[in-house]
């Protein structure tokens, strides 16, 4: 398991989630009319003007909407501007080989990350060639690691697709199919504080025996939350911060970008 990350105080942990950022090789590629390079740089903008110390960018699936290794260039180049160093994981749409390549050289993708009161843990939960969910044996064994080897810390542990319904008729099926796994796990360890994923391209708070719950926009296009079919919202993109404190708890909000349109393109079927 890791050393624990430096950080300027120990007294809390700033994170700053990017999640489902859908970019293309091509820097002017469009998800559903909006310009996703573009969008993801505006969002980057807003983190620099607004958080004067960050802890760590986690980047929760989906960077990439078409797989390639110039997107995650793209991805790599954009947040490096945010001075933290950063951990990212797949998504349905994500070609994890390309991002291998990408990483290389770095701990990008290591998946637990510690802090002195913390700890991260941070899962794969796609499916080679599928939009749903689902963590293989593997993915639940390395979570059982960590969570047994956290010690005094609190864990934090996040993942792409929902593993509980979001109120979207059309989304819940494609959440993660084995969520009573992951839960079974979980129940068994009291510090576990907290379950962030992306995927569902729209805010979602919500408690399940003390635990939170934490979905967040995408820095793209969003989500409709309640809608019974596919539809584009009409909230601008945006991130994530979460502040964890040294006695468990958190705080966290969600904040968006200003003075983006864009006209939505449904000639783009789903996401």
């Amino acid at each position: 398991m890791p050393n624990p990350l430096p950080h300027a105080a120990d007294e809390s942990v700033l994170l700053v989630q990017l999640s489902d950022s859908h970019l293309f090789a091509e820097a002017d590629g469009k998800l559903l009319g909006m310009e996703t390079r573009d969008s993801l740089q505006r969002v980057i903008d807003q983190v620099l003007e607004e958080q004067p110390r960050i802890d760590l960018v986690l980047a929760t699936g989906d960077l990439s909407q078409d797989g390639s290794t110039a997107s995650y260039q793209h991805f790599r180049e954009l947040v490096e501007r945010i001075p933290a160093p950063a951990r990212w994981f797949p998504g349905n749409h994500d070609e994890v080989p390309a991002m291998r390549e990408v990483c290389a050289g770095t701990a990008a993708l290591d998946p637990v990350v510690d802090f002195p009161h913390w700890r991260l843990v941070l899962l794969d939960s796609t499916i080679a060639g599928a939009v749903p969910g689902h963590f293989p044996a593997e993915q639940l064994a390395l979570l059982e690691e960590a969570l047994e080897t956290a010690d005094e810390r609190h864990v934090l542990i996040s993942f792409h697709h929902h593993p509980v319904p979001i109120g979207c008729a059309w989304m819940d099926p494609i959440g993660v199919r084995n969520a009573e796994a992951l839960f079974a796990v979980l129940d068994r360890y009291p510090r576990v504080r907290a379950l962030l994923w992306g995927h569902v391209h729209q805010e979602f708070d919500q408690l399940r025996n003390g635990v939170r719950l934490l979905a967040s926009p995408s820095t793209c296009v969003q989500f409709a939350p309640g809608s019974e079919d596919f539809c584009v919202g009409s909230e601008a993109p945006g991130y994530r911060w979460l502040r964890l404190m040294r006695d468990g708890s958190l705080e966290t909000g969600v904040s968006r970008v200003s003075s983006i349109a864009f006209e939505v393109d449904y000639s783009i079927k789903g996401y």
